[in-house]
């Protein structure tokens, strides 16, 4: 019984990382199918629309918004609506989540990000990553502070620490493989060993 216990485990452990991304990826295609399906049947006549399209004009739009971002006054707009949504009480709580939770996803990509540290913390070393250099000196003059981003593993968060520059220690590491270290609490695939 235990044997096909541990086969079954084995079988799960190999089926369902597989299983949860193409089904995260099949939905949102057919979320984003979904909602661009009746906003294209009111522009255009039925015999035009084929399945698929929906999901292209959902690309497409945001490939369009990602280029209107770099104009000033779309950029305003961004901001204003970014003001807004965190001056509603509940709402900010939500859409501060939302954009954390992005951030997170985009530190690999994040160019202020340069290097990744470890830090002694109660005599264990600890993965961090360099953010805040220019934050540091501006908010601690006198002192070399280095602010320093701190992920919880399994979790969207982690905390930022000002940090002297000299209590860190550069690791060889990319700053990718070291997210995926720090956010699956040391856990790694064979392909990143």
């Amino acid at each position: 019984m235990n044997k096909l216990v541990a086969l079954l485990l084995k079988g799960l452990v190999a089926v369902l990382p597989i299983g949860l991304t193409v089904y995260l990826i099949y939905w949102l295609l057919a979320t984003g199918e979904a909602i661009a399906q009746p906003v294209l049947l009111l522009l255009i006549p039925d015999a035009l629309y084929f399945p698929g399209l929906g999901l292209l004009a959902s690309l497409a739009l945001l490939v369009l918004t990602g280029l209107l971002v770099n104009l000033y006054g779309f950029r305003y707009l961004v901001k204003l609506s970014h003001n807004i949504l965190e001056r509603i009480p509940l709402v900010k709580s939500i859409y501060g989540a939302i954009k954390d939770m992005m951030m997170v996803f985009n530190l690999a990509e994040k160019k202020e990000m340069k290097s990744v540290v470890s830090i002694e913390w109660n005599g264990a070393q600890v993965i961090g990553f360099i953010t805040g250099e220019q934050t540091g000196k501006r908010l601690f003059k006198e002192q070399d502070l280095v602010g320093v981003y701190v992920p919880l593993s399994y979790q969207i968060g982690g905390m930022t620490l000002y940090i002297s520059r000299d209590r860190l220690t550069e690791l060889d590491i990319g700053v990718e493989e070291a997210m995926r270290l720090a956010l699956t609490a040391g856990v790694q695939s064979s392909k990143a060993k």
